[in-house]
Formats: structure tokens, sequence, C-alpha cells
């Protein structure tokens, strides 16, 4: 079953039952269907769609803002990144691949010994994604708008406790002009993730999830050998340099640890701080937090909204709990609010040392790890003391010294003076326990299309 719940109010707002093995079955075989169509169509056939896609989700940006407020917690209006400007978001990457993607797909001219020899990029098939429920919409349209414009088509098993928000997408790429089958929800339990992935109709899957579901997908998929992306896990590290602009440093930190309430992988979660500007970032980072309002994510005035569940609740006060027993030190925050729904205070944690959970485990909500290094080296490698590596924050005002130590930094991304965030027209995706392949970009579309070397001689040889 899969079960729609307001995490504000804990009320169950809809139900939805699994389909049958029959009904996935006929999907399956759609799927396959309409990919055969759909690959024959021209790359100004898709775009019209996927402009009209677009078109939608902007224009209905604060509809659908409010199903991700009331299904998942997030803040219709805040600035820490709302409800409504990750339907926005959606639209973005949408048209982006409208605009972008036949010139990057077209094919490319290799010299060789042949007379002519060329790279075309051929769609798969059907693409399985295994998707979250933090970015309800965004984490899908990043991985449909790129595989639909290379010619795939999508199967969507989203998170089952955003199950109108997977109805949505579905609805709104009929709603676009998109063929039947082009992109199809799948109300599916795990045990059937794996028929799908073995289904020999399917070409590829691509998770985005926890470091245990990516585990799992890729030990399915390597076993009948399909290619899979997955985006996991993350603990990024928010490096805070001697000479940095604190004020900018803290004021930014704000965002990049508790958009969503902090429940994003590449949220912020380490804050590793030079040790003699460690006590000033402190300070300037707690007042940022005093002035937020924890609450209601219907409210408009609403800064950070709850925990999307009781287990989440749970874990992250566990976590809490836990590393002040061992030494951390709670600046702010650190409790989970009385009453109604999944809230949890807005938290720092300084003094935070190794065999801490605060250290050692990401912490999927509002609570961010103050560590300090000694000096920018040890900085470094307090970074990398992590089985993650998703992305990185830098900041320093010796900007050619940052990019010096960006190679050093174990991660599939590392912003300069700013928060780690996802972009259409940069590669997403990271390193170690994080995952592998790439979102976003050239380098996504080409993820899920058959590289095919043409080569040709007018004269067959003998």
């Amino acid at each position: 079953m899969f079960i729609s719940k307001n995490p504000a109010t804990e009320e169950i707002m809809a139900e939805f039952p699994e389909i049958s093995r029959e009904m996935l079955a006929q999907k399956l075989a759609i799927a396959h269907d309409t990919f055969l169509q759909w690959r024959e169509t021209s790359f100004a056939f898709r775009a019209e769609r996927m402009r009209r896609l677009a078109e939608l989700l902007q224009h209905h940006a604060r509809e659908y803002g409010e199903l991700i407020a009331k299904e998942m917690g997030r803040p219709i209006n805040s600035p820490l990144f709302s409800a409504v400007a990750e339907v926005e978001k959606s639209g973005k990457v949408c048209a982006w691949y409208a605009e972008n993607a036949e010139k990057i797909l077209a094919p490319e001219i290799v010299a060789s010994d042949a007379s002519e020899s060329f790279v075309r990029f051929d769609p798969l098939g059907p693409i399985l994604a295994v998707m979250p429920w933090n970015f309800p919409l965004w984490q899908v349209f990043r991985f449909a708008a790129p595989a639909l414009m290379a010619g795939n088509v999508g199967l969507l098993k989203h998170a089952s406790n955003v199950p109108q928000c997977a109805r949505a997408i579905e609805e709104l790429f009929q709603r676009a002009g998109f063929p039947e089958g082009a992109f199809q929800n799948l109300f599916i339990g795990v045990p059937e993730v794996e028929v799908v992935i073995r289904d020999q109709r399917v070409a590829a899957v691509t998770l985005t999830g926890s470091e245990r579901a990516g585990r799992s997908v890729a030990a399915i998929a390597g076993d009948v050998i399909k290619k899979t992306v997955l985006e996991l896990g993350g603990s990024d590290p928010f490096i805070v340099l001697a000479d940095a602009d604190i004020e900018a440093a803290c004021t930014v930190g704000v965002n990049a640890r508790l958009q969503n309430a902090g429940q994003s992988c590449i949220a912020a979660k380490r804050f590793i701080v030079v040790k003699n500007i460690a006590q000033a970032f402190i300070d300037g980072y707690r007042k940022k937090y005093e002035a937020l309002r924890l609450g209601d994510p219907m409210d408009e005035a609403t800064d950070v909204g709850p925990l999307v569940n009781e287990k989440m609740l749970s874990e992250i006060e566990r976590q809490v709990n836990e590393s002040v027993k061992k030494g951390a030190r709670v600046e702010i925050g650190g409790r989970r609010r009385a009453g109604r729904g999944y809230f949890f205070e807005p938290t720092i944690l300084s003094d935070v040392k190794k065999g801490m959970p605060a250290y050692e485990e990401e912490l999927f909500g509002p609570v961010a790890a103050v560590m300090v290094a000694d000096d920018e080296n040890d900085a470094i490698r307090i970074a990398n003391d992590t089985s993650f590596g998703l992305g990185a924050s830098l900041w320093t005002r010796d900007v050619e010294k940052a990019k010096q130590l960006a190679a050093r930094v174990e991660a599939g991304a590392v912003f300069i003076n700013g928060m780690v965030k996802s972009d259409p027209r940069l590669p997403f995706g990271g390193v170690k326990r994080s995952g592998y392949g790439r979102e976003l970009s050239s380098y996504g579309i080409k993820e899920f299309v058959n590289i095919k070397t043409v080569w040709v001689n007018p004269q067959p040889r003998y």
C-alpha cells in the first residue's frame, strides 16, 4: 500500500494499492511497444512536447508545490529552496534538454582508416527510475527529461510515501502530449523492482536513494548485465578557511544545511572550520539559526518544516543524543518539538570529533556538525575522512588556492564560495559510496544511450 501522510499533521490524505503482477506485465509491454515508436521520432517532435511539459510545470508551480508541501513537508515558500521553487526548477530542466538534446547527441565525425567514420548516440529502451521522496518532482524530472529526449521511455518506481506526486508526474506527461507508455508510474513494492530489472525489455536502471538500496539494485542489474547510475548518500563538507568571508559563509551555510529540513544528499552536513576563526564562525552561524521559524510547511512564513516521518525523526534524535553523550556540545536546538508532526529543532553541534555519529554518519535532518581543523591541510584531511563523496563547499578569499585545493577534495563537485547545488548545465554525481555515473548536462544524457561506432568504406575490401 502506498500511503500519503502529511508529516506536519500526521493526517493520512490518500492511499493507493499496489498494482498486480498482471497489470505490471501490461505496463512493461506498453513501455516496450511505445519505445519502438518513440525512438523513431525526431528531436523536434520530442522537444515540442518537452517544452509543453516545462510550461505546465512553470504555470502550475503553486499547485504542485502545495502537493509537495502537504505530502513530504517542504515549506511552500521558504527562502531555503521552497516547494514552489522545486517545481519551477523541474520545468527548467525540461526546457534545457528540449533546447540542447539534439546538439549534444548529434553524430560525431571521427577520422580513422575508413572513408567515413562517426559515433552515433542511440536510445537503449525503457529505463527504470527508482526515486526518493525528498525532492519528489525534481529527482524524477532530472532523469526523465534527458532520458526521453534521447529517445528512451521511462518507468517510475517512486518512494511509497509520495504517491500523489508520483501520479501527478505521470499525468503531467500525458497532459503535455507524450504518447501512452512514454512515461509510466508503477505502484509496485520492493519485490517487484527486481521483476522489472530482470525483464529483458527493460534496458537500464537509475536510482537515487540510500546506500543499501543502491547496493541491492546494482547487484540485481549486475546479475543481468544492465547499466546502472546510482546517486546515493552524502556527508558533504563545508570547509571554511582562515581567510574566508565569515558572514557570507554563515549566511549561505544556513541554506546549505537546512533546505528541506536538511533532508538532502547534497546538503552541507560537516562544517569544517580552521581553528583561529572557529568561534567567530560558530557565533555568527548560531545567530542565523536563532532567526529561523520552524512550523507548518503551508505557512508562508515558515523557514524549516518537519522531517518526513517518525523513523527519520527518531534517527536524527538518536544521532544527536549519542553525539552529545560522547562530548559534542549543543549550540542551539537539539530536541524534537512536542505535539503533532515530525518536527526537530534546527540544531548546531560543536566539538564534534571522530567516533561520534555526527562525525561518522550522514545526518539527514536539520543538524549541522561543526568540526575544528588545525589548518587548511587538516581541513582537507577531515573533509576526505568519510565513505561518501558527493559534493563539497570551500570558502576562502584566495580563489586560486581554492582551485588547487579542489583537486584534493574527494567529491563529485566542489563549489568555491557557494553552496553545492544541481544545475542542468553541469554534471551531477558522486564518488566512493555516494555512487557512480552522472546526471544532468551532456554527460547525464549520454548515460543511457548506445555510443555506437559506424565505420564506412564505399568499396568493399576483400
